[in-house]
């Protein structure tokens, strides 16, 4: 159950955090920097988590898909 949910949250992040940064990506791209992404805010949101709700799963998923588009956008995509 955990891995659908992290796909789930993955996704909507990774689709979120694409139109925020302005960027043009297909589908399964999208779905794997909404993942990476959830992965990354999960690890450093983790106390808030646990303090708040889920709702603050989905915004750390956010910050860090935006966070992981632009490591790519600043050293991998020039």
């Amino acid at each position: 159950m955990g891995l659908v949910f992290l796909l789930i949250v993955g996704t909507a992040a990774g689709f979120l955090a694409t139109r925020t940064m302005r960027i043009n990506a297909d589908v399964p791209t999208t779905i794997v920097i909404g993942v990476c992404g959830a992965l990354i805010g999960g690890f450093v949101l983790r106390g808030l988590i646990l303090v708040t709700s889920w709702m603050a799963g989905l915004v750390g998923a956010i910050l860090g898909a935006i966070l992981l588009i632009w490591l790519y956008k600043t050293y991998v995509a020039r």
